[in-house]
């Protein structure tokens, strides 16, 4: 591949990160656009990058003549997803190059076929299918059509592997459902930004830690190109008059102001002449000081899987921590399970043999909430059902100390409603812990209207001291998680009810071609399709005909007993056994 010539014609966020591969794995390149300051932009990014060398070896060049790609052996078309640009382009590159040279298209969703026809030479043309700008180490596919010849695909092939592009294998139209779920979940995540309902960093921050995924929205839309993305959601919105891919009125205004991302050194975040973001632009807005009154005693309310898991965390972060449980069984049960996770710990190497035993005599146990009445911090965490959680914290309000901060570890239901009763708002606020507790790096602080600074200051250092990162949000359901998180589920259901589409090929497609930990109906079946179907409800309640809605097919299954691995059953195993028709969350 060193002794090849190869052409990139569109030099966006993908056809630039293309050039970037194409000359590391020694080709010799031609870039073209037609866009002058594009080509000066890439120019001196490219140099940026090389400390000025990156042209000596092996040759690249910058131009705006098509005619410069006459001795390209292979060229990659990489301009707008547009089906009149593309074809019109690969026709002229068939009047251009010699007719051994092979074409690879970029199109995410555009018939491969027509494009092929349209290239004068289908059997020399094939796609290459990439869900997100590729990287080394990334994934990519190459897609041929049935007049496609066999040295033509191997030619492809042998490129993309010089490049360092693994084969993703994602199905094509599953390929562009997913494309079409992410499109829905980063416009969700734009119009949060312009709300101001939390800071772009911030969302960011939780989806990364909350859900394991590999770049947050914000930061994936300044990677796509905010010109793309909108692109992209206009023509999904024109396609199918669904409303939740019009594009945010935010990604309208950054495309008129030329604010496209990482391409043009602003997006949501600010960008260096390497395309590196520049440091202080993805930092989390955080609170707290280390002033703050230090907490020596937690208490924790609760003995189910996520009570057990934050007192772990409590008492290996060095914190006299005390787990009250409804009976002696229960907290005898509670710490028996604690131990064993500690052992556990111990054996994957996560804490020391000294550090498990220093955590057992932080921890004590009890039954009876006197027990919590020197804490200097109660966490709340019982089930989701706000009656009890409100009985409780009137009793904490009676039981615990003037000053001591109360907090509640709800994920769907608003933490007003839930720690009023305790009669010391400016003392009460959210803590959101993700399962597991003792492994999730992220903690939701939800603070409400009348949560005091010092809450807030003393919150964010108690988090900082178990090892987690705590996102600030408003009291608003769903945090910041949960509001992005299921209406993308859901919106992934609905797709089984209205498209002959396969959930195991979506699921692939998440997962190898944008690097989602899990797909949507292993993470829903993970979670459990009751939990989500009881998180939709609240949400549609609280915004409602804004995408919450619970799906019908997931009522179903519910209705069915079909939980998830839970039950042994859930969306991967049980489409035939139903009719359509008839982030781990804490």
């Amino acid at each position: 591949m060193e002794e090849a010539v190869v052409g990139v014609v569109g030099l966006g966020t993908v056809g630039e990160a293309l050039l970037g591969l194409l000359n590391e794995a020694g080709c010799r390149v031609v870039g073209v656009d037609r866009d002058l300051d594009v080509l000066a932009r890439v120019e001196q990014r490219l140099k940026a990058r090389g400390e000025g060398g990156a042209f000596d070896q092996p040759p690249l060049a910058l131009t705006s003549d098509i005619g410069s790609l006459a001795g390209a052996d292979f060229v990659i078309e990489a301009v707008d997803e547009d089906l009149a640009v593309k074809s019109g382009l690969l026709h002229r590159l068939h009047g251009v190059c010699a007719d051994s040279a092979v074409f690879l298209t970029t199109t995410a969703s555009l018939p491969l076929f027509r494009l092929a026809t349209a290239s004068r030479r289908p059997e020399r043309t094939v796609g290459l299918r990439l869900l997100r700008p590729p990287a080394a180490g990334g994934r990519a596919d190459v897609v041929p059509t049935s007049l496609t010849s066999g040295d033509a695909i191997g030619a492809a092939r042998e490129l993309t592997t010089a490049l360092g592009l693994e084969p993703a294998a994602v199905e094509a139209q599953a390929g562009r459902f997913a494309t079409g779920l992410v499109h829905a979940f980063v416009n969700r995540a734009a119009v949060m930004v312009a709300q101001g309902f939390v800071a772009a960093q911030d969302i960011d921050t939780a989806m990364r830690l909350g859900c394991g995924l590999p770049s947050g929205p914000l930061q994936l839309i300044d990677e796509l190109g905010v010109d793309e993305v909108h692109a992209g959601l206009t023509a999904l919105c024109e396609r199918t008059g669904d409303s939740r891919y019009r594009p945010a009125p935010l990604l309208s205004s950054m495309l008129d102001r030329g604010t496209l991302g990482r391409k043009s050194g602003q997006g949501f975040y600010r960008y260096d002449d390497t395309g590196r973001r520049i440091a202080g632009s993805d930092t989390p807005h955080t609170h707290g000081s280390s002033a703050a009154a230090p907490l020596e005693h937690v208490g924790v309310l609760g003995s189910g899987t996520m009570a057990r898991g934050i007192a772990e965390a409590c008492a290996v972060a060095g914190f006299r921590t005390t787990l009250v449980a409804r009976s002696p069984e229960k907290a005898d049960a509670a710490l028996a399970f604690i131990e064993k996770s500690l052992a556990k710990a111990v054996r994957r190497g996560k804490v020391t043999p000294a550090g498990r035993a220093h955590a057992l005599t932080c921890l004590t146990t009890a039954d009876d909430m006197v027990a919590l009445a020197d804490c200097d911090l109660v966490i709340e965490a019982v089930a989701e059902d706000l009656p009890l959680k409100r009985s409780l914290f009137a009793r904490l309000g009676r039981v615990c100390r003037a000053g001591a901060l109360l907090a509640t570890t709800t994920s769907s239901l608003p933490v007003a409603a839930c720690t009023e009763p305790a009669g010391r708002p400016e003392d009460t606020l959210g803590l959101h812990f993700f399962n597991p507790a003792p492994v999730m790096k992220l903690v939701e602080l939800v603070r409400t209207p009348a949560t005091g600074e010092r809450a807030v200051d003393v919150a964010h250092v108690f988090c900082g001291a178990l090892g987690k990162v705590a996102v600030g949000c408003p009291d608003r359901a769903g945090f910041i998680v949960n509001h992005l998180l299921f209406p993308y589920l859901a919106d992934a259901v609905r797709l089984l009810d209205e498209h002959a589409v396969d959930a195991a090929d979506i699921d692939a497609a998440m997962e190898r071609g944008f690097g989602y930990p899990m797909g949507p109906y292993t993470l829903l079946d993970s979670i459990g399709l009751d939990v989500s179907l009881a998180i939709l409800r609240c949400l549609d309640t609280e915004f409602p005909k804004s995408g919450y809605e619970p799906p019908v097919l997931v009522e179903e299954l519910v209705d069915q007993g079909i939980l998830g691995r839970k039950s042994g059953r859930g969306i991967r195993g049980a489409r035939e056994r139903v009719s359509p028709g008839a982030t781990r969350n804490g």
